[in-house]
């Protein structure tokens, strides 16, 4: 990995060099736009709406659009002067209880590796940090932008969360929260078996992406000039239950087959592979054509 960032983290008077490095990747297969004819990729250029002309990246400016439509032009000169820390610290500001920080904050993270000789003072924080049970909540500034930030042990490594601000999380504005909507206590009590019945400890390598995967094969056999087949459609997805408590009972029934190994009732068994098609002129071919003889009975 190539770290991103060089600085320090400041708890107290102590100060830990560290290098910033991202702890994640998206593994989306990425596209280019091209022309359908010859494959050539397509350009884009960089137009003025007002005289039509095309502008180069040294006379781009950094322009905010006012609800009159007019737009104020800022300069590289007008961000100088606005208080965006830029000493490279990650600032411990307090120590808070993980649950208590509603994991919608987080936005992206990061590992943190000890620089030069910040190895001794990292590991006594880390050690301390992951004793104590709680969470560093930090304030860092990455990328032009400050972000409030919580600082954990995985794996023996800081991994640094930046977390959004408090007005940047949406409201859930929805009717149905309005609504008075009555649930039986013996839907809950079904509702809860079923969770019940469906627990286990969470493994992620357990899962994987399979449209991706899918879609790998695809540009495989592209590359390789193969026929490309079109999956199966799947079954058709049911509406909402109208029973709810049936629905519930029948969920919690095929967890439970699903759990002991056995098939769940109602589903259908994945499809069968396509048996080759038989070649003219073999055994089986001629035994279905040559008419079937009819044998006499003895006397």
């Amino acid at each position: 990995m190539r770290s991103i960032w060089k600085g320090a983290i400041s708890f107290g008077l102590v100060t830990i060099p560290v290098k910033l490095f991202s702890a994640t990747e998206q593994k989306d297969v990425t596209f280019h736009q091209v022309h359908r004819e010859d494959g050539g990729r397509i350009r884009y250029k960089r137009v003025c709406t007002v005289d039509g002309e095309e502008v180069s990246y040294s006379d781009i400016a950094k322009g905010y659009e006012l609800a009159t439509g007019e737009i104020v032009v800022l300069t590289d000169e007008d961000f100088e002067d606005l208080p965006l820390s830029s000493s490279r610290r990650i600032d411990v500001l307090q120590f808070a209880p993980a649950e208590q920080i509603d994991p919608i904050y987080f936005a992206k993270s990061y590992y943190l590796e000890p620089d030069g000789q910040g190895a001794k003072p990292y590991v006594l924080l880390r050690n301390a940090l992951e004793s104590s049970g709680q969470v560093a909540v930090v304030k860092v500034a990455l990328r032009q932008r400050e972000s409030l930030a919580t600082l954990r042990v995985r794996d023996g490594v800081f991994v640094l969360e930046t977390m959004l601000w408090p007005d940047e999380i949406r409201k859930p504005d929805f009717e149905f929260l309005e609504e008075d909507i009555e649930v039986r206590p013996q839907e809950l009590k079904m509702a809860e078996s079923l969770i019940t019945t469906m627990e286990s400890d969470f493994d992620p390598t357990e899962y994987h992406d399979a449209y991706r995967e899918a879609l790998q094969q695809v540009i495989e056999a592209k590359v390789e000039g193969k026929e490309v087949v079109a999956p199966q459609e799947g079954e058709e997805e049911g509406g909402p239950a109208v029973d709810l408590m049936a629905a519930l009972r029948a969920s919690v029934e095929a967890a439970k087959r699903e759990r002991s190994g056995q098939p769940a009732r109602g589903r259908k068994t994945a499809a069968k592979e396509p048996k080759a098609v038989e070649e003219k002129g073999t055994r089986k071919d001629e035994e279905k054509a040559a008419p079937k003889r009819k044998t006499r009975k003895s006397a």
